[in-house]
């Protein structure tokens, strides 16, 4: 019986007391950040400062994954907003109607991300046709929205999961 006490204290299966939780969130965002609009923004960085073969190459992972990104949106975009406002009603109206954890982090985890892949479309179709300090300027800008989001979500993440743990008597 003690095996499955200490096993059940160590998978936690409440989201904001689970440590798991919020290194996944961590590890999301941080993702989230570093690749703009599927490109390492360590490129960005390089194409300014050396030109020539790293410019090149920053503009036509640009190129690749905004076009990939636009026939995506394009083909299935309706289908995509279907399904994504199936999910995120479900989870919202789960997690915060009838309380269940579980969907209040997915709906604190999806919501953000839902917005992030919308203005990645919205960039995509920018970015396609640009190359250059036009190009990096607008990954910047991308990168800094999202971080901001970012900021925004793990605020609310983290305020909320305080809120839950206080009222629930976790700690």
């Amino acid at each position: 019986m003690d095996f499955y006490v200490t096993a059940f204290e160590l998978i936690d299966p409440r989201s904001f007391s689970n440590l798991w939780f919020w290194i996944m969130l961590a590890v999301f965002w941080s993702t989230a950040s570093h690749y703009v609009l599927g490109v390492p923004f360590d490129m960005v960085s390089r194409a300014a400062k050396q030109g020539g073969q790293a410019e090149q190459d920053l503009e036509d992972l640009v190129r690749i994954n905004a076009n990939r990104l636009t026939y995506i949106a394009d083909e299935a975009g309706m289908w995509l907003t279907i399904f994504a406002s199936f999910l995120i009603t479900g989870l919202v109206m789960t997690g915060f109607v009838y309380g269940v954890e579980f969907c209040q982090a997915l709906s604190l985890v999806m919501v953000p991300m839902l917005m992030i892949f919308a203005l990645s479309v919205w960039n995509a179709r920018r970015a396609r046709n640009v190359s250059g300090e036009a190009l990096r300027k607008i990954l910047k800008s991308h990168r800094l929205i999202i971080q901001l989001l970012g900021m925004v979500s793990i605020l609310i993440s983290s305020m909320w999961g305080m809120y839950v743990n206080i009222t629930a008597g976790v700690l």
